[in-house]
């Protein structure tokens, strides 16, 4: 068969070990060529793409973003665009296509096999692990190691100084890795875009936890996360070319509300783009060799339109149209076990 592969949407750790789990099962076992499209649809629509073998993966195991390169746009995005994918389908004999990406580029891939008839196989990919219909994503073990590390260093500046330091942390929508990180950093309490946050409780809190006592304190914020409405004024982000707001910059509002209400030195870290960037896991590796083996399978198994996911410990495959347009949310029994650490209000 000739087999397409694309990666779409922001970069993260494990595209390349996916790629190259493809690349390696479908030569070996399935005798397959492989043609790698540049920056995502774009090149799908523009007909660029390079051929992926076995030499040419070889050594990305462990490399971070994607040898491929990775763009947000879409064919319905583009002039012509889905003539320009079928004309790309129909000149390399392309029998499926691999789609790696999260919620926007799956949503995609599922409406371009619904209404245009593409053969699609998708591998859910994002550190925010938002995407439904599997228990992890790809990338986000590594974003949260990442974001462990720091906020384990920052424990022992904040308490030579009796300082509060906040954290800020990818998580548009949702707060997973600010939970994650958070319990395993132990931090002192963490603010998600699932719960609104009242400034004033968090502020009373960490006056509670100081009085008396040179402590540190670590809270962790996801870019996304709000205010109760009415509790904090917040500045509207802008919205970029693809429709998304700019997020980013929340922990400096909070930071700067905490030390005027309370007295008490306060810093911001913004983790930002570290977090997606460098060498994956060694988890995130094998759920990447994982992934990329179900999908050449699902591809010859002729399974277009459906997402390998990891559920209870194994590989299945899920319609697309399942988890298209939804997220996964932080499980309320995990947001519970987190907020057991929290200091009281009162």
């Amino acid at each position: 068969m000739h087999v397409g592969v694309l990666t779409g949407g922001g970069d993260c750790p494990g595209l390349n070990a996916v790629m190259r789990a493809v690349v390696r099962k479908a030569h070996r076992v399935w005798g397959d060529t492989v043609f790698g499209f540049h920056d995502g649809w774009r090149g799908v629509c523009d007909d660029e793409w390079t051929e992926l073998t076995i030499d040419f993966m070889r050594g990305t195991l462990p490399r971070g973003g994607t040898v491929i390169g990775t763009t947000r746009l879409t064919p319905f995005m583009l002039d012509h665009g889905i003539d320009r994918l079928h004309e790309t389908f129909e000149r390399n004999q392309l029998d499926a296509l691999v789609v790696i990406g999260g919620e926007g580029t799956l949503a995609c891939a599922d409406e371009l096999h619904r209404t245009h008839g593409v053969p699609v196989v998708g591998v859910p990919k994002t550190i925010d692990n938002d995407v439904g219909g599997t228990e992890m994503t790809f990338g986000f073990d590594t974003a949260v190691a990442i974001a462990t590390d720091a906020i384990d260093r920052l424990h022992t500046t904040a308490e030579s100084h009796d300082r509060i330091i906040v954290v800020e942390v990818m998580g548009r929508h949702v707060g997973h890795i600010a939970t994650w990180s958070g319990l395993a950093g132990g931090a002192t309490m963490t603010l998600i875009p699932e719960e609104p946050f009242d400034i004033d409780e968090v502020c009373r809190a960490l006056v509670k936890r100081h009085l008396g006592t040179k402590y540190a304190s670590i809270v962790v914020v996801a870019e996304g996360a709000l205010p109760v409405p009415g509790t904090l004024e917040t500045v509207e982000p802008e919205v970029d070319a693809y429709g998304h707001k700019r997020l980013g910059g929340i922990a400096y509002t909070v930071a700067g509300e905490i030390e005027r209400r309370t007295g008490i030195e306060t810093r911001v870290t913004v983790l930002g783009h570290v977090q997606r960037g460098g060498t994956p896991t060694a988890h995130d590796r094998v759920l990447c060799t994982r992934f990329g083996i179900a999908a050449i399978d699902a591809v010859h198994d002729r399974a277009y339109g459906s997402m390998v996911a990891l559920q209870c410990g194994r590989i299945v495959r899920v319609p697309l149209e399942e988890v298209s347009g939804s997220l996964k949310y932080v499980d309320p029994e995990l947001r519970e076990a987190a907020r057991a650490f929290f200091p009281p209000v009162d």
